[in-house]
């Protein structure tokens, strides 16, 4: 059947789920009815499901899972975590049962700015650019009045509006560089509405200002930027350098200084980082994602900050003084907890409503402890009984699942790997071994 198509998104839901499966799949009526069983029965949610984006033809589901004990500013949640890979949801509720006993996680907002531009460029002379820019501050900011309204009522709206010469960066390049305050919602839409409003208003002025009237202004593009450095939340555990001890063999004094050179190689290198810091954004993602936020934006901003100074490094970092053992995290997190899908996806209004449905501010501080858990979780094990052995273990069902073992063969495959690391291959040989059969590929 031909793979090519025009008018797709025009047919109906049924007419895609049937061509996809014709076109693309190697036995049609199998992946017909896989679509057809990952749909809800509820025909009102699985129509706002489709709504959610365009040309839907299932729902992909997510593991959605909780870790409770986090102490949070003296608070106790359980976080909703939607994730797949194992072992994560399992380090986040071990590292929060750890913390829980030593004060638990404090966090704090250090600031709460979001930032979008207006991209363009202008061929005429700077300084007459700076004096029409100067005289059109006022009416940029009301030719948003009417968007703002709303947002001021809550406190925020719009902070402050610069122009910015990046000529040096590129020939005839600009940027209106707009501060907001976006209070409870993540504001991309608001942000970039104010802009374009904004954008109207600019290239008009320029147009009609003498000093610039035979100049060209052109604007390329009004657009927020998810990178927030100004959206800044920071998360500490710290305790006595004593207590660090727990289910290991080593002294208070050598874990502690193992794990600040752990986090001390993430500092400085950056193959390191990249994985130390994916390692923090399992915990972040998974709670982005089942509070109905964008781990996309999250990732791009965490990942930006991280590079700040012209290297990439570690987004957590450790301190051993005076008998104190301190790890803390700052990131950039712009998130929200009104307005997207918060109130669209069942599970997003339960993740929220779980933790008190919190407002953007304190969803910071708990998302960022997440992470600052995922962080200390995953350190503690490589410096002390290696990754592998947790993480295989979690992985174990996964491979008897693919195998596909009864119910009585995982419990008995699960006992013979109950004090050893299951590697894929070791795995398979015992189930066929329990089969009594070859493995496949053998020689």
């Amino acid at each position: 059947m031909e793979k090519r198509i025009k008018g797709f998104s025009k047919l109906s839901k049924q007419a895609k789920m049937e061509w996809l499966a014709k076109a693309h799949l190697a036995n049609p009526t199998e992946g017909l009815t896989l679509m057809q069983s990952y749909m809800h029965s509820d025909a009102q949610i699985q129509k706002r499901h489709d709504e959610f984006i365009e040309n839907t033809v299932a729902n992909y589901f997510l593991p959605f899972g909780v870790a409770p004990n986090f102490l949070i500013n003296g608070e106790v949640y359980t976080l909703p975590m939607a994730i797949e890979e194992s072992s994560v949801v399992a380090a986040a509720a071990k590292s929060a049962q750890f913390w829980m006993a030593r004060g638990g996680f404090h966090s704090e907002i250090i600031s709460s700015t979001k930032i979008g531009h207006i991209h363009f460029m202008f061929d005429g002379d700077t300084e007459a650019l700076k004096s029409v820019f100067a005289e059109l501050s006022v009416e940029l900011k009301q030719a948003t009045s009417h968007i703002t309204a709303n947002m001021e009522k809550r406190g925020g709206g719009i902070l402050d509006i610069q122009l910015v010469d990046k000529t040096a960066a590129l020939a005839e390049y600009y940027q209106v560089e707009v501060r907001f305050d976006t209070r409870d919602s993540m504001g991309a839409n608001f942000i970039n509405s104010c802009l374009e409003e904004m954008a109207k208003v600019l290239k008009r002025g320029v147009a009609q200002a003498e000093t610039t009237a035979a100049s060209h202004l052109d604007v390329v593009m009004c657009i927020l930027s998810n990178y927030t450095p100004e959206c800044l939340v920071r998360c500490e555990v710290h305790c006595a350098l004593e207590d660090m001890v727990e289910g290991t063999d080593m002294t208070a004094m050598e874990f502690a200084h193992k794990f600040q050179r752990a986090v001390r190689i993430a500092e400085v290198e950056p193959y390191r980082a990249a994985t130390h810091n994916k390692g923090i954004m399992n915990g972040i993602d998974a709670v982005i994602l089942a509070t109905g936020n964008d781990f996309r934006a999250v990732e791009a901003a965490c990942h930006a900050y991280a590079a700040r100074d012209g290297q990439y490094r570690s987004l957590t970092h450790c301190s051993v003084e005076d008998g104190l053992f301190r790890f803390w995290i700052e990131i950039p997190l712009s998130l929200g907890t009104v307005g997207g899908l918060t109130q669209l996806h069942p599970l997003v209004k339960m993740a929220l409503e779980m933790l008190g449905n919190p407002g953007a501010h304190q969803l910071m501080m708990i998302v960022a402890a997440s992470g600052l858990a995922q962080n200390f979780a995953a350190l503690r094990a490589l410096t002390t009984t290696g990754i592998q052995k947790g993480h295989m273990k979690m992985h174990l069902l996964n491979i008897l699942n693919q195998l596909g073992a009864t119910e009585t063969e995982k419990e008995i495959i699960a006992a013979q790997f109950a004090k050893l690391v299951p590697h894929h291959a070791d795995v398979v040989k015992a189930f066929y071994d329990l089969r009594g059969l070859p493995v496949p590929g053998a020689h």
